[in-house]
């Protein structure tokens, strides 16, 4: 077999901003772009992106940027993006609404809180290995069905960031398994396929795409696909897949008892397993490539809640806020912080807590609060890894991954108090 040369082009759409790597075959990274971009909230508990204007536009924005760099032919590209989320398109794959986003958009509560007393307890532990919460994109799919008639009755395709770009470039309607995962009622990862009666309950009429791992290919680049994004025709698209579960691939993150964390706006805790493992406020979820499984969860708010303070405080620059967080010892001198400002996905499932910081006084400065929340966010993480150890979950390694690693005193703060050691980024 003759040797494959080139470069391949990889995009991951986040929360605040999308970003692209040019790279050789053997991994190494010629050349990177981002893009930043913002989020819509329309209304408490709605929490959204627009699929054109952000997704497509930062696809665009980044190809245009790695092509221009890039010194050989371009021979493959693939996807990773925020998750679950779903935009809903009409037969033209033209989207109907904006894309409505994973465990922080809390609008199907009623939904959540209908299904799991409908399907019940034991059948929704036995068929996908936990209850419904904010992050389940089943309900909100029902919430569409009910609010929104009009966009439901033209809708053909669900998609999620990764997914809708696939479509775009070659026409194939495609999802992985461990984003399906995340679609519960609708996915058994036991059976590790749809489960017709629920979908149908939950998103009745809809086309369900077809199911193939993450490291599959969705297809090849068309004609029109090459014409609107200036790809290479017939060059493959890879399925792709949730962001955090990618990044954990891309850190080595593969085998039984191996725990990535990522550092982003929210943090995630990935745990891999080699067989299927329940808890009810945990995500059990199919893995990233074939038999293997993951036991994962998420806070809603976590480097978000810098970037609020930040804003609030009139943009101090990050360096100046760690430098000064780092004069201040553990305890933040007495000030506790609860990290639940966008309600708080796992382990508490509840969509309605709010955020706290306590032990304010005249004397407290931007240092101690930017501590206390980096402390509330470690304790949270710990909380969560306590649940995935009741669930049988032990972590054997921990890798540290994403921009809040850059610094070290998040880190250090996570893992003082979650009582691990952490494998972390070259750069960190």
């Amino acid at each position: 077999m003759a040797k494959i040369e080139g470069l391949v082009i990889g995009i991951d759409f986040g929360t605040g901003s999308s970003k692209g790597v040019l790279a050789k075959l053997n991994g190494e990274v010629e050349a990177s772009s981002q893009v930043e971009h913002r989020t819509s909230m329309p209304r408490p508990g709605h929490v959204e992106h627009d699929a054109e204007e952000t997704w497509w536009a930062d696809f665009m924005s980044i190809v245009q940027d790695l092509l221009r760099k890039a010194d050989g032919p371009i021979v493959g590209i693939t996807t990773s993006g925020i998750g679950p989320c779903s935009v809903f398109c009409d037969a033209s794959g033209t989207p109907l609404r904006p894309a409505i986003l994973y465990g922080v958009d809390t609008r199907a509560y009623k939904e959540v809180a209908e299904l799991n007393d409908t399907l019940g307890y034991d059948a929704l532990m036995d068929k996908c290995g936990n209850i419904l919460t904010s992050q389940s994109q089943g309900p909100k799919l029902l919430w569409t069905v009910r609010n929104e008639p009009w966009v439901w009755e033209k809708a053909k395709y669900v998609f999620m960031s990764q997914t809708y770009v696939a479509f775009k470039l070659t026409g194939e309607y495609v999802l992985d398994h461990l984003s399906a995962s995340m679609f519960d009622p609708m996915y058994s990862p036991k059976t590790q396929d749809w489960i017709p009666e629920w979908c149908e309950l939950v998103a009745p009429g809809l086309s369900l795409p077809e199911l193939k791992y993450s490291n599959e290919v969705a297809g090849y680049i068309s004609a029109e696909g090459a014409r609107i994004s200036g790809l290479p025709e017939g060059i493959p698209v890879g399925v792709g897949s949730t962001d955090a579960f990618c990044e954990a691939l891309s850190v080595g993150v593969k085998d039984p008892g191996d725990v990535m964390l990522m550092y982003g706006s929210t943090i995630v805790a990935d745990l891999i397993a080699n067989k299927f493992m329940a808890h009810p406020n945990l995500w059990a979820i199919t893995g990233t490539y074939r038999n293997t499984f993951c036991l994962a969860g998420g806070l809603s708010a976590s480097g978000a809640l810098t970037t609020w303070l930040r804003d609030l405080i009139g943009g101090v620059e990050y360096a100046i806020l760690i430098e000064e967080a780092e004069e201040v010892g553990p305890g933040s001198n007495g000030m506790l912080a609860l990290p639940y400002f966008a309600g708080e996905r796992t382990p508490i499932s509840d969509p309605m807590a709010r955020g706290v910081i306590a032990g304010l006084t005249l004397s407290s400065t931007r240092g101690q609060i930017y501590r206390a929340l980096l402390e509330s966010t470690a304790f949270g993480t710990r909380h969560l890894l306590e649940s995935m150890a009741a669930a049988g979950g032990v972590g054997e390694r921990y890798v540290a991954v994403g921009g809040g690693t850059k610094g070290g005193l998040w880190t250090q703060i996570m893992s003082d108090a979650c009582k691990i050691e952490q494998v972390l980024p070259k750069f960190a």
